[in-house]
């Protein structure tokens, strides 16, 4: 599953994605929250068993989309969405669908010139991580063992030191 990321050392708060959100959608499905001088993005995670979707009345809500053919703006999938990713706009709920069929990358990410926000597949990230953790286990494990005597004399060197003073 891909997800939008943002890396909040990057971020200045510009809010250009904001803004390509409203032009795109006419209303912004990205926030920009700043919290002790960082800044984070509030948005849709595509929640694999979404509480949006799932107490949506009139199946508007989707994991990905909203239908709003079917949206009557009962406002229940605000209610109980995690993030606070959806809001209400013209009478139709609105969330992120990472600009789904309108190209390869989210307005957002392409109109971020500090590039803080990222879109990532988060299983191959986990992957990756995965695999660094198993680089480093494998690198201490080639490492020579430190013997008992060795932890011992470097006890006794220490304790030398100590007692000069």
């Amino acid at each position: 599953m891909e997800k939008i990321t943002i890396q909040s050392d990057l971020c200045d708060g510009c809010l250009d994605c904001e803004h390509t959100c409203t032009g795109l959608y006419g209303t912004s499905r990205i926030t920009i929250k700043e919290f002790d001088s960082s800044h984070y993005p509030i948005i849709c995670q595509q929640c694999e068993n979404a509480p949006c979707a799932i107490i949506c009345p009139t199946d508007a809500m989707e994991q990905d989309n909203v239908n709003t053919e079917k949206c009557i703006a009962c406002g229940l999938c605000v209610m109980v969405c995690p993030f606070g990713a959806v809001h209400i706009h013209d009478k139709k709920a609105n969330k992120c669908n990472r600009c789904k069929g309108i190209g390869e990358e989210p307005g957002c990410i392409q109109s971020c010139s500090k590039r803080a926000l990222a879109l990532i597949d988060t299983d191959l990230f986990a992957t990756q991580k995965q695999e660094e953790y198993l680089n480093k286990v494998m690198s201490m494990e080639k490492r020579p063992k430190k013997s008992f005597i060795g932890v011992l004399e470097a006890t006794v060197k220490a304790n030398k030191l100590l007692n000069k003073e």
